[in-house]
């Protein structure tokens, strides 16, 4: 891998499975817990925010206002569980609602003016730590890093929590 790294050096050929799965649990802990310290602008700060927010806030970041349907596709969620975060965001004023033009009955989502730029804020921790690292690996490397990590997300899905009683599906 091109990229600059202060953790442990890792050979040309990459290490074997069990090392690598080694360091990645020891690693995966750090790199959660280092993205939850960091700091919620104040305007944020009274808020109940959890990641489920987050992520929904990152897709209206991102990607713009949207409807409530294409949002839960983007969030491969049930509609009903984003309109419900939706709800609970649009209460303080955090989101907003308004009328599609083209179809007046369906609602389109987006941040509201007021929040857009401590959300910005917000965001731009994280975004500024995966812009630095995927700006020094080659195209074929930052796409290696999202395939692993949705293969790793799909893998703790099939596995399922040991602590829920339904079935794995």
């Amino acid at each position: 891998m091109s990229a600059k790294s202060s953790g442990p050096a890792v050979p040309s050929d990459g290490p074997a499975v069990d090392e690598a799965v080694r360091t990645l649990l020891l690693l995966m802990p750090r790199l959660v817990g280092r993205a939850k310290r960091l700091p919620i602008p104040p305007a944020l700060g009274g808020l109940d925010l959890a990641p489920r927010h987050l992520a929904l806030l990152a897709h209206l970041e991102y990607d713009g206002p949207t409807g409530v349907n294409e949002l839960a596709a983007r969030l491969e969620l049930a509609p009903t569980t984003v309109s419900l975060m939706v709800s609970e965001l649009s209460r303080p004023g955090v989101l907003q609602r308004t009328a599609d033009p083209a179809d007046r009955r369906r609602r389109i989502i987006a941040i509201a003016p007021a929040y857009a730029a401590p959300i910005t804020e917000w965001l731009s921790g994280s975004a500024s730590a995966w812009q630095s690292v995927m700006r020094d690996l080659a195209p074929a490397e930052r796409a290696t890093v999202i395939t692993a990590l949705h293969a790793y997300e799909t893998a703790l899905e099939q596995a399922g929590d040991p602590r829920d009683p339904r079935p794995n599906a």
